[in-house]
């Protein structure tokens, strides 16, 4: 089949590099000395699939096990799908070109709801029913983890059952109960309550949601006595003793991240009260500087990459990171690897942090104010001021940078005209300093790219109670930037708010989108992230067949006393503190870093066995 395959499809596909599976540092272990298969599905294409740090750390974690097998498959792109059905050949895994259907376990990430599409299709290409009731013996457990895995009833009918929290903390046990239930030769559903057992498994199979008249959920009930209520997340409380990859996958292509990923630390306590990733990644938790260079020591062995990014929700929080930059590249610049900070403050300390980072090798600089007012700042929590901005894109001019990108969000609750105004205002303030700061450096001409997302609510955040704008208010506060925005070396780019409403549809929805989801997948919706594949004609004609109003998930006030459709699933952030957040929101209020200041009373240092830990300096002396 790997000889068919290479010889008759690959060379009629635009990128086939991207379907070879023999790439550096790729495992290929014995198919019948694996007790259990599982193949980890990436629902997009090759590029984006390996850039994602997850799929590095499970694909090594599990191949180190010797009973136990990882291969990998990702979405294949419209060329090789068509090429897979013409000739009637189910889609395949990359390091042995077995069926996807003849693993014993199929692991999808959720990465980001507008791939939902993509992992029916990816289902349906390998042969599996998509909808698990119709699944036999012989089908794969078809699982889900990731962030989005904290809403997961929107696709609820096609897993079996989902990893909430970090999932390498519970993979393996995941795997072992699989390899039991295989020598006992009894029905799946006795698997799925071993699994249901497991802290942090969710099986929807178990659970019974119930619906008001108006629409909204009025109860979530555990039909088996045995499974929690409420499905607590899984935390690795060590990330010095977790496992991390040290020998990952070198793409012979380029990919959207082609570098060295070191992640330095796992969560943030900043508090953005839009962002769901710093409310489920709860409590943070750092690496040691020890730790740190070990590992980017063998990574740079066993890689030939020649940038090490320090890769977090926020780096430059990381305690030890001025040291730690300063070791990494005394140690590596000689060799030409530069280091990359991947997300930045605010403030001069993180354009002192890039200019550090900068000695091999220049790029742009991207901050984020997210917002163009103070007051809308106060309320999203960024707390960051103007003083910072200008602060640090004064020291970025001085520093010689030339290309500076400002991100924003519209749509943000409470945001008015004059919130807009002041983002236009804004930009063109940092132009004017640019022109004047590169003026006497004699350095040429500023660039600003102002770019611009629509908000979309998240689930577990404070903002979840949130609607979002309507698309036809998103339209005019889009227009609205882009006629005050013009000027030369300015630059606006806004994302594509038809994919922002979808996108918000099925973050907010239940059991009952699935329904539309499947039908909207039949008619051909696919890789809904990219434009070029975007139909919004064909979403809505899959609304109406279905007879759902996506507006009563994505556009709708939610009250407090509300059930919503993820209120069973336990993160460990307290719902009764995203309302605290969500008033002192709206009353402008800040709530500071816990880290730094006192307990915000989140409780989920309170709720499981890890605090948010922190390391004292150590510098650590280049070879």
């Amino acid at each position: 089949m790997r000889q068919y395959i290479q010889n008759k499809l690959l060379p009629a596909v635009q990128k086939p590099a991207r379907y070879l599976g023999d790439e550096w540092n790729a495992i290929k272990k014995p198919w019948d000395g694996a007790k259990v298969k599982m193949a980890f599905a990436f629902p997009d294409v090759y590029e984006v699939g390996m850039s994602h740090l997850g799929l590095h750390i499970l694909y090594g974690l599990v191949n180190n096990q010797e009973e136990f097998l990882m291969e990998r498959v990702f979405a294949p792109w419209v060329d090789l799908e068509e090429r897979l059905r013409e000739e009637n050949i189910s889609l395949f895994s990359l390091e042995s070109y077995r069926p996807i259907k003849d693993f014993d376990v199929v692991g999808f990430t959720l990465q980001y709801e507008m791939s939902y599409t993509n992992i029916l299709n990816m289902l349906d290409l390998a042969d599996i029913p998509l909808r698990s009731k119709d699944r036999t013996e012989g089908d794969p457990l078809v699982i889900g983890g990731g962030p989005c895995a904290v809403n997961p009833e929107p696709l609820a009918p096609f897993f079996d059952c989902f990893l909430i929290g970090d999932s390498e903390e519970m993979l393996l046990e995941v795997l072992e109960a699989v390899s039991a239930w295989k020598d006992k030769e009894v029905d799946k559903e006795i698997l799925l309550g071993q699994l249901a057992l497991i802290q942090g498994v969710y099986v929807p199979d178990f659970y019974q949601i119930s619906y008001n008249q108006d629409g909204t959920v009025s109860d979530i009930n555990a039909s088996d006595r045995n499974v929690p209520d409420r499905v607590r997340r899984r935390v690795i409380p060590d990330l010095d003793t977790a496992y991390f990859p040290v020998k990952p996958i070198v793409p012979h292509m380029e990919v959207v991240h082609d570098r060295i990923m070191l992640e330095v630390m796992r969560g943030c306590t900043r508090g953005c009260r839009f962002c769901q990733a710093g409310m489920i990644y709860r409590p943070v938790r750092e690496r040691k500087q020890e730790t740190l260079f070990q590992q980017a020591e063998e990574l740079v062995k066993n890689t030939g990459h020649e940038e090490i990014s320090l890769t977090s929700l926020s780096t430059a929080d990381y305690s030890c990171v001025q040291p730690l930059v300063v070791s990494l590249l005394n140690k590596y610049q000689e060799q030409g690897i530069n280091i990359a900070l991947p997300s930045l403050r605010v403030d001069s300390f993180s354009v002192d942090l890039a200019k550090e980072v900068q000695r091999v090798r220049k790029s742009g600089l991207t901050l984020a104010p997210e917002a163009g007012s103070q007051r809308l700042r106060d309320v999203i929590n960024k707390n960051v001021n103007e003083e910072d901005l200008i602060s640090a894109v004064r020291g970025a001019f001085k520093a010689g940078w030339t290309n500076i990108k400002l991100y924003f969000m519209i749509g943000l609750p409470t945001e008015t005209q004059d919130d807009l105004l002041e983002i236009t205002r804004l930009a063109k303030d940092v132009l004017r300093l640019g022109r004047d700061e590169l003026k006497l450096l004699g350095k040429g001409r500023p660039m600003i790219t102002v770019s611009v997302s629509s908000f979309v609510p998240k689930p577990h955040t404070p903002f979840q109670f949130e609607p979002q704008d309507s698309r036809s208010l998103l339209k005019e506060k889009q227009e609205f930037l882009r006629e005050n925005l013009k000027a030369k070396g300015l630059k606006y780019k806004w994302h594509n708010r038809n994919i922002s409403f979808l996108e918000a549809v099925f973050a907010k929805g239940d059991r009952r989108v699935a329904d539309t989801l499947e039908t909207a997948w039949a008619k051909g919706c696919k890789f809904d992230s990219w434009d070029e594949h975007f139909s919004l004609a064909l979403w809505e004609k899959a609304f109406d067949d279905t007879g759902l109003d996506p507006h009563f998930y994505a556009n709708r006030n939610i009250s407090y006393e509300e059930m919503l459709p993820w209120d069973h699933i336990d993160t460990g952030v307290s719902k009764k503190f995203l309302i605290n957040e969500h008033r002192q929101a709206l009353k402008h209020v800040l709530t500071k870093d816990c880290r730094w200041q006192d307990c915000t009373g989140c409780t989920i240092c309170d709720r499981f066995d890890v605090a948010n830990r922190l390391w004292g300096e150590v510098t650590i002396a280049a070879d």
